[in-house]
């Protein structure tokens, strides 16, 4: 019995070493974490419990049957944060560059179908050289059936991916159907054809930072929500992230201890608004104040700033924020900011998070490239992920809500449950001077009856009033008393239900 006990301890101490210790030590170099030590940062302490530690791969092409190291370059299992399940899987560079086989995919798709069977969030660290060509069509099968594992867990249980190494080919399109994707800065890449191939087909020399680093994902394609310094960064920061989510789409958002009054009065806020309506400020300023212990965990922070988002607590549960940035493009609406938001809307709906909404909107950003570009289908993406969201919506006007934009920012025609506005709110078609520009055309050459007549449009319709005396605002409501109202509104709406008609999908623009 001893010697069966031991070889058991023997074949484990194999295993943990994977790819040997100089493979180990050569991803040290590159101030990169193994992926076991990977687990034991993402992880509670002696939580892991690991399967499939002695899956071998069965390829017996070019002399491969000679090398099957246990695991085949993948760690998976189950673990907690902060006592919450997880189902994790972690890529080992070590072992073949960390490359997927078809029993490495196995192995993926196996904790992916339990966490879609018992309803707990899947969190794939990433750090793989791509496909195992001695497999050929056999590992790319394998990329697919995570793929379509993937598909069916959206907007099941939540999925986040962090991309620690490189992640190119094929092996890109499982982080982006995820909900979120981290990387790694200087040490992790996403591409679908290398700088190699690049430089083959276009002429274009490009580095692979450049080409799919982690500046070029936060910044400018949105694939990537967030970049981090080191990986041990990146993993506390998951961690703080799963701490706001729900384990699934059956369960509300998790409620912590919070030590922050909901009647707190922040009196600052009632000169938070410039006199000059042309005069940005930082609406962070507003959602650090409202939320408990000023806590903002901000999504997509690096990639169109005009709008924010992200997630907050309010009485210790969570609530998502969308929130337009007067500092940026003057807080207007484009492409980008459309389809960011959009998405975000669309997860919060998913998974029962109440969403809060900030409004301070000129209008859509005008110009060729905008309309060339499809501004008028990707602001109907926000149009459209507002109005078929079922969660509590709270919206909260606090200066300008203009035009179009106003509708899409959660109005009370998409079904804003509470929609309040500040007595600064100015809601109206259009600005004073482009309104009176149009009304009274014929008298442009005479600058005091333009004055006189922007100053009568002001003082009719660059007020919350007139939407109230309709009943599009419920309320005007004083600035320092806006996270008392907020809080009261998300409490008189925990049990809301609603529901849209049936369908099998909705057809969203794309």
């Amino acid at each position: 019995m001893t010697n069966i006990l031991q070889e058991l301890e023997d074949r484990r101490d194999v295993a943990r070493i994977g790819g040997g210790q100089r493979r180990i030590d050569a991803q040290h170099a590159k101030g990169k974490l193994t992926a076991r030590e990977r687990l034991d940062l993402l992880l509670d302490e002696g939580s892991f419990e690991e399967f499939d530690m002695f899956v071998a791969h069965r390829c017996v092409e070019f002399g491969m049957e000679e090398n099957r190291p246990s695991g085949d370059g993948v760690i998976t299992g189950w673990g907690t944060i902060n006592g919450r399940m997880v189902y994790v899987y972690s890529q080992d560079f070590t072992v073949f560059g960390g490359s997927l086989s078809e029993t490495h995919a196995q192995k993926i798709c196996k904790i992916m179908d339990m966490a879609i069977q018992n309803g707990a969030p899947i969190i794939g660290l990433n750090d793989s050289g791509g496909a195992r060509i001695q497999e050929g069509v056999a590992s790319l099968a394998g990329y697919a059936e995570v793929f379509q594992r993937n598909i069916m867990a959206s907007g099941v249980v939540p999925q986040i991916s962090v991309i620690m190494g490189p992640c190119a080919g094929g092996a890109v399109y499982s982080p982006a159907i995820t909900d979120f994707i981290f990387m790694v800065k200087d040490s992790s890449y996403m591409f679908v054809t290398g700088p190699d191939v690049v430089k083959t087909v276009t002429n274009e020399v490009v580095t692979a930072e450049e080409l799919g680093g982690a500046s070029t994902h936060t910044k400018k394609s949105s694939v990537a929500d967030g970049a981090f310094e080191n990986d041990v960064e990146a993993l506390a920061e998951v961690r703080r992230l799963v701490d706001f989510l729900p384990l699934h789409n059956r369960e509300k958002p998790p409620v912590r201890p919070f030590y922050d009054n909901p009647a707190r009065v922040e009196n600052s806020l009632d000169t938070l608004i410039p006199d000059n309506p042309n005069q940005p400020y930082d609406m962070k300023e507003l959602i650090n104040k409202l939320g408990d212990e000023g806590d903002f965990y901000e999504i997509q922070e690096d990639f169109a700033a005009n709008i924010l988002t992200g997630f907050i607590r309010l009485e210790g549960s969570t609530v998502g924020v969308v929130a337009n940035q007067p500092t940026v493009l003057a807080g207007c609406l484009d492409i980008d900011a459309s389809r960011k938001a959009a998405r975000f809307v669309r997860f919060c709906d998913a998974f029962e998070i109440p969403i809060l909404t900030l409004v301070d909107v000129p209008g859509f950003l005008p110009g060729t490239s905008q309309e060339y570009g499809g501004v008028i289908k990707h602001g109907a993406k926000l149009l459209f992920a507002y109005g078929e969201a079922t969660v509590p919506k709270v919206t909260v006007i606090t200066r300008k809500a203009y035009g179009g934009a106003y509708d899409v920012m959660a109005s009370k025609h998409l079904r804003g449950d509470f929609n309040y506005a500040w007595p600064t709110a100015e809601i109206a078609v259009m600005g004073a001077k482009g309104a009176v520009e149009i009304l009274y055309r014929n008298e442009l050459d005479d600058p005091e009856k333009i004055a006189a007549r922007v100053a009568d449009y002001e003082k009719r319709f660059a007020n919350p009033f007139v939407a109230a005396e309709k009943g599009f605002i419920d309320e005007v409501i004083l600035p320092h008393s806006t996270r008392r109202r907020v809080c009261r509104a998300f409490a008189s709406l925990r049990g809301k239900s609603l529901q849209n008609p049936w369908k099998k999908h909705d057809n969203i623009p794309l």
